[in-house]
């Protein structure tokens, strides 16, 4: 008998297709056996379900020729890639979208006899997968009509309920102090009635989680509110559902006015969700404020998970960020010397000697929302991955462009929904303010590799994975009716055209401008709103923009267009019901103008990456962005580097003979004195102006991309002028600089010039920022334009 043409490693064992039987419930039937003779296979076979029919079941009712030929397989040396066997035919009832090759195919319901088909398949990253069926299909037809006959290298067999790392059965065990939910895959055990994640054991590790740390340090909901740190833990457990296929367990704390000053005044609901076949959890959250209750605010939200620090050494967050990282050990003293603030450490005696010089700083690991779907953990030995997925934006703050932490040493990895990183925003509840509110689910997945393999081929399994989780959103499987499910969403569309008459005769398309749904309120208001949910998406080349899976409710809608400053409101408020899709057919946006450009400093993106940005200090460095120009910005002190180029005088920038990027640093910062102490800095902008139009109209468009304490004055020609001719107190706490961010907030400022503060010939305007308390106040600029009447 031919041997295994898909060897795949589960727990040590490989484990191989070898047959099918012909009828699931016949014992004796006929079996066929895989073999190595195959001799053509349809590079890109069809995976519609009725493909699927005429590939199986009509070869088998054709007889046993027909059905072993659909049974063939190529020898192990014709081909370089032994998974070939994936592109041949996904085995029923369910297309290839729950195997490695996914094609994004649901389950199908199929009659009960045609259940005779084996339903096995190597899954990719070391693991086993089965088909995931479709709720209604497996309320159907339950698993007993499903075989599977799986042999290991030494021909012992294996079925459904058998050996571990196959999936099982979903079970739970409630104990007095833990709650156990095991699917074969991996075992899920939290505090009673806590909801603290304890262990997590997964291929042959009894726990992935931080051993050395107390049970409730492992894996944890957590916020910060009003100042106070609340570790979030349930004091009532509940089974919220519980089949084979899946179980959902709760976790609640309910607040009462006893506990008025020591708990946050939330009712809290934590669930925990595993499903059979699954190689890992789900997590979400149910936060609600009555009516009646005090006031509070939550400066932060997030699920955490410390991982085992003797094995998780290798942590990825993006293609290009990926890196061993320091130990926990590195950051204690003996090890390090504190840096500016007590995030950031330069490594002295680390343990791994090739760290030795390097700067840590969980700040220069953060990355913009709309990029933050998966990052985690790699241990090397055994080759396991820990990876937390997050396939929704909607309950997350801020916008898609607000920056938040992902990994860092510990080794951590977090789950952020609510913070003020790189915006200062939080959410503040007045007096019995009603609130309710989803946070999740998020996914926590667990891969392995092959022994020999490259465990980094660990981080494109989950990313795979990732963008699988993103298209199964919004999930059918949470229970609460409080998330709603695609059926119970709407969308809306349209089209969103550019109006400059300075620019075009035409309205442009606003090809890639970012289009979201958000909380009503004032335009722009998206980015510090932090209570509803936002939705958001990227238009196409032709402005065209469809935002789906909106939850019921009231919005309005909102837009920014990269290469245009200001934001864009639609008019009138949108009511989403269910079902329904509003078109809105096309829209357009007039970005402020009053004139001609003058000139312009940047681009209107608002961020300040297109600016110079220099070297880091050479004993202040993270080498994993030394040769990464786009992520430059994120190496520790830059701040400093301004004093070091201009020692002596500030920035002058002279319109026509100056280049943005490489004369325009990338933010107005403090400059450090010999006495330790900080001064303001004023920064000049020279341009000609051949004549001065008395009765013509001049503008100042001044976009920052970030604002930390500080504030921005402005003169014309004389920078004695008292008080000056316009200031913007700036209160930004997005804290942009020493978070090695190159944006935070961002803000529009249109000055109009009286005519009697410009000059035929040679102007200056001075950029002043006074405020100096610290070397991390300071201002990024996102775009300057000066507008004036063509006469000029």
């Amino acid at each position: 008998m031919p041997r295994a043409v898909l060897p795949t490693l589960v727990r040590g064992q490989y484990l191989m297709i070898t047959h099918a039987r012909l009828n699931a419930s016949d014992p004796d039937s006929s079996e066929i056996f895989i073999s190595d003779d195959v001799v053509f296979v349809d590079s890109n076979p069809c995976h519609s379900f009725q493909a699927i029919r005429e590939q199986i079941f009509q070869a088998h009712s054709m007889g046993l020729s027909m059905a072993r030929t659909v049974m063939s397989g190529f020898r192990p040396d014709a081909v370089s890639v032994y998974t070939m066997f994936d592109r041949w035919f996904a085995w029923v009832p369910a297309s290839s979208a729950w195997c490695s090759c996914s094609s994004g195919d649901e389950g199908v319901k199929l009659p009960k006899h045609q259940l005779s088909v084996l339903m096995f398949l190597h899954g990719g990253g070391g693991d086993v997968c089965r088909t995931v069926l479709s709720e209604a299909y497996m309320d159907q037809y339950p698993l007993n009509h499903v075989v599977w006959v799986v042999t290991n290298a030494s021909g012992q067999q294996f079925s459904n309920n058998s050996q571990a790392g196959s999936p099982t059965d979903v079970r739970l065990a409630v104990q007095d102090q833990y709650v156990i939910i095991d699917n074969g895959i991996l075992q899920l055990t939290l505090s009673n009635p806590g909801g603290i994640v304890t262990g997590i054991r997964y291929n042959g590790v009894d726990n992935l989680l931080e051993v050395g740390n107390v049970e409730d340090n492992r894996g944890y909901w957590s916020l910060f509110w009003t100042g106070k740190f609340d570790r979030i833990k349930g004091t009532n457990f509940r089974t919220i559902f519980q089949s084979e296929e899946q179980v959902e367990v709760s976790f609640t704390r309910t607040w009462t006015p006893s506990l008025n000053g020591t708990l946050i005044p939330l009712n809290l609901d934590k669930r925990f969700v595993v499903l059979r076949g699954s190689s890992g959890f789900y997590t979400y959250a149910i936060f609600e404020h009555l009516e009646g209750w005090p006031e509070f605010d939550i400066g932060v939200l997030r699920v955490a998970f410390k991982l085992r620090k003797d094995k998780f050494h290798y942590m990825a967050i993006s293609d290009n960020r990926q890196r061993i990282m320091p130990m926990p050990d590195d950051r204690m003293p003996g090890r390090c010397q504190q840096l500016a603030y007590p995030e950031a450490v330069l490594l002295t005696n680390p343990i791994n000697p090739d760290l030795k010089g390097e700067v840590d700083d969980k700040y220069q690991y953060s990355i913009e929302d709309q990029d933050n779907k998966v990052h985690g953990w790699i241990s090397f030995d055994p080759p396991i991955g820990f990876w937390q997925i997050t396939p929704s934006d909607e309950a997350r703050t801020g916008g898609p462009v607000k920056q938040d932490l992902t990994s860092h040493v510990g080794p951590t990895t977090l789950a952020i929904f609510v913070s003020s990183h790189y915006s200062g925003q939080s959410p503040k509840f007045s007096y019995g303010e009603y609130w309710k509110k989803v946070f999740g689910p998020v996914f926590v997945y667990l891969n392995s590799a092959s022994d020999g393999k490259d465990p980094k081929i660990l981080w494109q399994d989950a990313k795979k994975q990732m963008q699988r989780e993103v298209e199964s959103w919004p999930y059918s499987f949470p229970v609460s009716k409080d998330f709603e499910k695609s059926s119970q969403r709407g969308s809306v569309s349209g089209k969103l055209l550019v109006r400059d008459r300075y620019i075009h005769g035409e309205d442009i398309y606003a090809n890639g401008s970012y289009v979201g749904l958000a909380l009503p309120g004032e335009a722009g208001s998206w980015q510090r709103e932090c209570k509803g949910y936002q939705f958001w998406t990227r238009a196409d080349a032709n402005g065209g923009f469809s935002i789906r899976n909106v939850r019921t409710g009231q919005y309005n809608l909102y837009a920014w267009v990269p290469g245009f400053i200001g934001d864009y409101k639609y008019s009138a408020t949108i009511t989403i019901t269910s079902g329904n899709n509003v078109d809105l057919g096309d829209l357009i946006y007039e970005p402020p103008r009053d004139n001609v450009t003058f000139w312009e400093i940047g681009i209107p993106d608002r961020s300040a990456a297109e600016f110079y940005i220099p070297d880091p200090n050479p004993k202040y460095v993270n080498r994993l962005y030394i040769n990464d120009p786009a992520n430059r910005f994120r190496q520790y002190g830059l701040w400093e580097r301004y004093a070091d180029l201009y020692p002596d005088r500030d920035l002058v920038y002279t319109i026509g003979k100056s280049d943005y990027k490489n004369d325009w640093f990338f933010a107005q910062v403090t400059r450090k004195t010999d006495q330790n102490s900080y001064k303001p800095t004023t920064w000049q902008i020279k341009f000609h102006l051949d004549s001065v139009n008395p009765s013509g109209s001049y503008n100042l468009r001044v976009a920052l991309a970030s604002a930390t304490h500080s504030k921005l004055q402005v003169h014309f020609n004389n920078l004695k002028a008292n008080p000056p001719h316009f200031t913007a107190e700036l209160n930004g706490k997005d804290n942009a600089i020493a978070r090695h961010g190159i944006h935070g907030l961002y803000w529009l400022y249109n000055i109009n010039i009286q005519n009697n503060w410009l000059v035929q010939g040679d102007n200056t305007i001075f950029l002043t920022q006074p405020n100096s308390q610290s070397p991390f106040q300071g201002i990024m600029y996102d775009y300057i334009r000066m507008e004036g009447p063509s006469n000029s």
